[in-house]
This record gives structure tokens, sequence and C-alpha cells, in this order.
């Protein structure tokens, strides 16, 4: 009752707050898509800065206060500027690009170069400012879009210690789930995926190695792209591991997801991962979208998540069913790999981790707040907040780890790839002639638990994580009011065909439902 009361106030407070800006043109954005968006701006409706002023507003409303869901870290301080200038270049009839005047927060493990601080969320990051944009930040601007601010994370995008929990970090505390307060909102990139479907921004930029995209997407009942990795640069973010480190759009909509995931591919000479995406890559991923783009593909059901859930169970058959029943077939897969490539990949993370952070404390310069990865772990072990409720572990153990020279290291990177590549994913594939594959993304949100850390059920995440291949979250349902999703995935640079083939069961099912904030 008492959510309830601070909602309809924030509601009331809002209907006023907006009537004043635009003069009695009572704005509601809620559940807009970018195509919307553009035509209230084409129309005349309103203007960028009201936008950005209304969504303000409501990351004030509901994520400071009211329900309280923590998902937004930072606020860009120069937004409402930045909407100005894009409103002058509307009305001059100078357009940048597809996102021109769209309100989009970034994962607070992205660089930017402005007055907003990029800290993993982490208490000994506070006050570090990178020397230049990431590329992503960069790509951004470039389409138009305005950067609201920075999300929430789970702290060093949960590559910190045992026992931790999703969502929350030293500085900016536990993000909340947003269909059920007292539930986990999964992570890495919990602030984004909340964020978006609390309708905070339009859309949000989030981060995977294994699962951070599509496991947030799943939880809160949105869409994630986990795109190939080097599909776009991760020059300027935060790394935990070189080999499966990628951004990727976080969106309420399968087309806003791709309008945003094109305007971010390219090649970057600084990330040499993206130059195998020259000739693979495209800047309009909207052209691949098909209603019946689902008759005559051969999907693979992966059956490896099976019988650990059976509400999730119920909802993967009548998907399953729906899939059919639009021309697809489904060929059952008992597993994707004969090796369990997982520890292989831990391996691999620790090393690269280690040399990935310290190389990015590097590129801070003489302002860098902890010059290395044994300084970080100093600053966690004498601070009052960071090893409150885990500890850190991972830091200890991937500092103990040598250079990426070490026959450790190489042995377990090609082990991980051959396991999950061509003895993996391309082999099944192959093997069925399949266009993609499918399983349930993951189990209805948890309790945030502080003293026992994560309670994951199920997750299919790492076939196509380890992989470096893309997969893509959808909605595919409710459990006790509690949203599920399916993950399509697929070989390297498939993203046109699963976007095809996730737009078509998109369209068909509408599984999508706004969070009430219970």
């Amino acid at each position: 009752m008492h959510h309830t009361l601070l909602l309809l106030l924030s509601l009331c407070a809002a209907i006023s707050f907006s009537t004043r800006l635009h003069a009695q043109r009572v704005v509601d954005l809620d559940e807009y898509t970018i195509a919307q968006l553009q035509e209230g701006y084409r129309s005349g409706a309103y203007t960028t800065e009201e936008v950005v002023t209304y969504y303000l507003h409501w990351i004030e409303s509901i994520d400071r206060t009211g329900p309280a869901l923590n998902s937004v870290l930072q606020i860009n301080p120069d937004a409402l500027e930045i909407a100005r200038q894009l409103d002058e270049e509307r009305r001059a009839g100078r357009l940048r690009g597809p996102l021109h005047g769209v309100p989009i927060l970034l994962k607070d493990n992205i660089d930017t170069h402005d007055k907003m601080e990029t800290t993993a969320g982490s208490r000994a990051m506070k006050g570090s400012h990178p020397l230049q944009d990431s590329w992503v930040a960069a790509k951004l601007r470039e389409a138009g879009a305005v950067i609201l601010g920075k999300t929430n994370l789970s702290e060093w995008a949960n590559f910190r210690g045992e026992l931790s929990i999703s969502g929350w970090s030293g500085l900016g505390g536990q993000t909340r789930n947003p269909y059920s307060l007292d539930r986990n909102p999964c992570g890495s990139s919990s602030g984004s995926g909340v964020a978006v479907s609390a309708n905070l921004c339009m859309v949000a930029i989030g981060t995977e190695t294994n699962g951070s995209i599509v496991c947030p997407a799943t939880a809160n009942g949105i869409v994630g792209i986990k795109p190939t990795v080097g599909l776009i640069s991760r020059s300027g973010i935060i790394p935990i591991s070189y080999t499966q480190d990628t951004p990727g759009p976080m969106a309420r909509t399968v087309t806003d997801a791709a309008i945003c995931l094109g305007a971010l591919t390219g090649v970057d000479a600084s990330d040499a991962k993206t130059l195998p995406s020259a000739g693979k890559a495209h800047r309009d991923y909207t052209v691949f979208l098909n209603k019946d783009g689902l008759k005559g593909k051969r999907i693979g059901w992966n059956k490896g998540a099976a019988g650990q859930h059976f509400k999730v169970d119920a909802l993967m058959l009548q998907a399953i069913e729906h899939l059919k029943n639009q021309g697809a077939v489904i060929i059952e897969l008992d597993a994707i790999s004969e090796t369990n490539a997982n520890g292989l990949s831990f391996e691999v993370m620790l090393y690269e981790f280690k040399d990935g952070l310290n190389k990015y404390f590097a590129a801070l310069g003489t302002e860098a707040p902890v010059k290395n990865m044994e300084e970080l772990i100093a600053f966690n072990a004498a601070d009052s907040i960071e090893l409150k409720f885990f500890n850190q572990e991972l830091l200890v153990m991937a500092q103990a780890r040598g250079d990426l020279s070490d026959s450790t290291y190489l042995n377990a990177l090609a082990g991980m790839q051959k396991a999950m590549r061509e003895d993996g994913i391309d082999r099944v594939m192959d093997q069925h002639g399949l266009d993609a594959i499918i399983a349930p993304t993951g189990a209805p949100a948890w309790k945030t638990d502080l003293v026992n850390g994560d309670h994951y059920m199920l997750g299919t995440s790492s076939p196509a994580a380890i992989a470096g291949y893309p997969n893509i979250s959808v909605p595919m349902g409710f459990v006790d009011d509690l949203p599920v999703g399916i993950s399509f995935f697929g070989r390297a640079w498939s993203e046109p065909v699963l976007l095809e083939i996730a737009y078509a069961y998109e369209q068909g099912t509408k599984h999508r439902k706004q969070p009430r904030f219970r």
C-alpha cells in the first residue's frame, strides 16, 4: 500500500509538472518506441528539451524517490544543453542520425569524456574522469542520442568476489527489480535493464561477458542484444575479458534494439576484435525485421535447461508451439558441446581481467584514482563499505595470475573456443542445418539476499558468451507476475537472421508488460 501511495503521489506530481512544462500539453512517453518519439518530434508535439526534462523528472520521481529503483547512478549535467543543441539542429534541418533526440542511459563502466565519472560502481573509482569518449559514447553522440546519465551495475561487472549480489555496487547501493521491489534485477547490467523496463529512458547500453545483458533483460521483461564479440568496439569500456566482453543495446522492443545496434557498429583500430566485422556489420539492422521471419526457419531447442524449473518449462513449451505454428521447424538438442568450458572460460577471465584492468588504469593517466589491481585490492580492504556484503576473492585470484604469454592461459583460451565454436555451436548448427538455437534465458527473479548472495536457478548464456557469438533475449511470458525471456543465439555475425526470428516471435506474442513496482 505504501509503494502504491508513493506511486500515485509521483503520478500526480508528474501530471502537474508535465502540464506546466508543456503549456497544457501533457506528454506520456511510457512504453514509447523510437519511431513514436521521432514522429512526435516531426509533428511538433514536443521538443528534445521537453522529452529530456520529462525523463529527468521521472528518474527523480521513480528512481530516486517513489519506488526507489536505484537504477541510475549519475545524471549527465549537460543533458538539457545537449537537448537544446539537438533541437536547434532539427529546426535547421540537420539530423545527425536515427537516434537524433533519443534519450539513452549508459552502464557506468562505459567511458564518457564529459562531467560524468566512469566508476564500475567502485568507491575506489570515485572522481575518475576518462581522457576521451568510449567508442560507444562517441557513436551515440554522432547518431544524435542524448546521454542522460550512467546506470548502476553489479560492481566491476560482477567480477569481484564470492557471494556477490547482482545490482549492488559500493557507490550505488542495491538496484531493485521494478516488477517486485524485493527481487533482484540480475546483472551485471542491472541499472540498464531496470531503467529501460521502468521507462526512465528510451534505450540503454549494457555490457556482457557472460549473461550480463541477457540476464537483466529476462529479469526485467525487456529485449537485450549481446552481439558477436567485435561487432561493437570495446574501446573505453572497463574490461573483464578481451575475449568475451561486448557492449549491446537494451530496449523494450526488438526494433528499438536493432536501431541502436546499427548506430554502434564499425571497425575501430583501437580494438582488433572489430577488424573481422568489416563486410559483416550493418548500419541498419531494421531491414532484417520480418513479421513472417519464422517461416521455414530451422531452430534447435537446447534442452540442457529443461527440468530445472517446471514453470519455465511450461512457458518454453508454449513458445515452441508458437514457433511451430508460425512455420518453424524445431530440432531438439541434448547439448551444445560435450565439453563443459565454463572452467576454462573462468581461467581466461582471471588472466584477461588483470591484464585489461591494469591497461585501463594506465590509460587514465596520472589522475587515475588507483594505478593497478594491487592498489585496488588494498583500497577495498581498507574501505568501510566495499567488503560489507561480499569479498574480493576474484580480484585476489586475478592478481596472482601471470601475463598473457602463460601456457595455462593460452591452453584455456584455445580449449574453450574449440569447445564452444567448432565442437559446439558451429558443429550442431552444421549437423542439423540450423538458422538459430533457442533456450529459456533464465528463471524468474530471485529475492535479493545480502547475506547469501545471488540465487541463480538456471541460465543459458554460456555457449554464446564463451564462443563470442550473438544472443538475443526477448520476453517469453510471466511466472507469477515475474517476466521470463527466451534466447535466440547462433553463429558469429548472424545478427540479421537472429533479429528476423526474434522480431517475428515478439510480434506474434507481444509478451512485454509494463512493471507496476509491487
